[in-house]
């Protein structure tokens, strides 16, 4: 019955929270948005305090149930590790814990925590491994899909489902997430939870925990005929069924021993006596003394951290593709306060890019910054009624109060290029910019200032410009607009 209840509930979050990850409209961020702020590393870098205490106390409780029912990454590696079992059953077996190599990882995790390597952080981080995989490969199917619906949909004269552009937002992103399926499909097939409790920092974290759960799966050895079954069946190969001995901080309360033990030998209990055989050995005491080290300081450095376009115009002609034009400074997001603000709270989970409407969010590829959002305005801008970036943000990286917040918010300011622009270029009327410009930053003046009949080209205010890019978006100049957006390394109200 526990194993029932903990797959049902597995299974309900690993499927919304996908579906997060999924849904272009944003739909279901309003009302399932919050299981994406309760992931552990999220909540941690937001200083969701009641979230984190909630966590550590459902760990001292219950065990890491976190990882086996909440945490997408380790229900995923679930999933492979069942289909595995397809092909050979009884396949696990005890392994000694890779202590050494846990803390480590956890060591040099919090270093990177403190010292500003968030790519790194990025990497090792579990909700933000699965994002990018769920943002980079499973939502462009998802998309495909869609976009099969609605060319059906079309033909019986439905508009129920409507066309969405598929393309790739960034080469690198993409193949660290090819990367990162890759291992953690070969891990998960061959030894199921390796990746949790190996390389995991969240997991050695929770299992330095849950090695004082109230609660925990005990063995009974009254009952125990040492057949095996359990820890030929345990995912976390975890369990010593020669001296009865269970490791809990690597145990993720699957509760599959429970299942298969046909003699009832193991039960979920409070371990009111332990046995002298279920001691760990000293060489795991002092790995535990290490591990409470580092989670502290992995605590203590969150608090110190505070946390594709149409292709045709008229039907007649090919518009040529925009370009990315060499900004000094990238441009993040209204709320992102800073870059150093967003750099240190920013997890990099790809979810405020999956639900950008607008298309202007995409991973960036600077190497301290690598796979972390940035906006930049080829497909689309920045429009003042949407705000779903800082709605669905779990660590408050992006945050707005209001969308009158947005619209005051200078993230940037826009740049003219006098050598892109029509008006000099072509010789024809264009005022494109200035019409729609929202704050009315960009003027049009007369480039002969003794003859107001000639051609005008554009003036920007910087002190009106927000750096929404409705400018540099609907720019007509080819393959580089004539005004472009550079960003500022501070946001400011104005």
């Amino acid at each position: 019955m526990l194993r029932k209840i903990r797959l049902t509930l597995a299974i309900l979050f690993y499927v919304l929270i996908t579906l997060l990850f999924l849904d272009f409209t944003g739909t279901l961020h309003t009302w399932f948005g919050w299981m994406a702020k309760i992931q552990f590393l999220p909540a941690l870098l937001a200083l969701n305090v009641g979230v984190v205490l909630a966590l550590v106390i459902l760990t001292l409780l219950l065990g890491r149930v976190y990882c086996s029912v909440i945490c997408p990454l380790g229900v995923f590696q679930d999933i492979v590790a069942w289909f595995s079992k397809k092909s050979k059953k009884n396949r696990y077996r005890y392994s000694p814990a890779l202590s050494w190599l846990r803390y480590s990882l956890l060591g040099v995790f919090v270093i990177a925590l403190v010292a500003g390597v968030h790519s790194f952080v990025a990497l090792l981080a579990p909700y933000s491994s699965y994002g990018r995989i769920a943002n980079n490969l499973f939502a462009p199917v998802y998309q495909w899909g869609n976009n099969l619906l609605a060319y059906l949909a079309e033909r019986a004269d439905s508009y129920a489902f409507y066309d969405t552009t598929v393309w790739l937002k960034s080469v690198p992103t993409f193949v660290i997430a090819v990367a990162t399926l890759v291992i953690l499909v070969v891990l998960a097939w061959r030894g199921g939870r390796t990746y949790c409790n190996t390389v995991c920092p969240v997991g050695t974290v929770l299992g330095f925990l849950s090695k004082y759960a109230y609660l925990k799966p005990v063995i009974d050895t009254d009952k125990c005929i040492n057949c095996n079954l359990c820890a030929r069946n345990c995912k976390a190969s975890c369990i010593d069924i020669k001296n009865h001995r269970i490791d809990y901080s690597r145990c993720v309360a699957c509760m599959d021993c429970l299942d298969k033990c046909k003699h009832q030998a193991l039960s979920y209990r409070h371990p009111a006596k332990v046995p002298a055989t279920s001691a760990e050995p000293q060489n795991e005491k002092n790995g535990s003394r290490r591990a409470f080290l580092a989670s502290s300081a992995l605590a203590a450095s969150a608090v110190v951290l505070k946390a594709q376009e149409m292709k045709v115009d008229g039907g007649l002609a090919t518009i040529e593709d925009k370009k990315i034009p060499n900004r000094q400074t990238p441009i993040l997001p209204p709320g992102a306060q800073s870059a150093r603000h967003f750099a240190q709270h920013c997890t990099a989970c790809q979810l405020c890019v999956s639900v950008c409407p607008n298309e202007v969010l995409r991973p960036s590829t600077g190497l301290l910054t690598l796979m972390q959002p940035e906006m930049s305005y080829e497909r689309g801008y920045c429009r003042p009624e949407c705000a779903k970036c800082a709605e669905v943000c779990p660590t408050n990286a992006i945050s707005l109060s209001s969308l009158a917040e947005k619209s005051s918010t200078q993230i940037g300011h826009a740049v003219w290029v006098k050598a892109n622009c029509i008006p000099l270029t072509d010789g024809v009327e264009c005022g494109n910019c200035a019409r729609h410009c929202p704050t009315g930053a960009i003027t049009m003046i007369p480039t002969d200032e003794s003859d107001p009949q000639s051609l005008k080209i554009p003036a920007v205010d910087t002190e009106r410009c927000i750096g929404c890019g409705a400018c540099e978006n609907l720019c007509p100049s080819r393959p580089f607009s004539a005004i472009y957006v550079e960003g500022h390394e501070r946001h400011r109200i104005i």
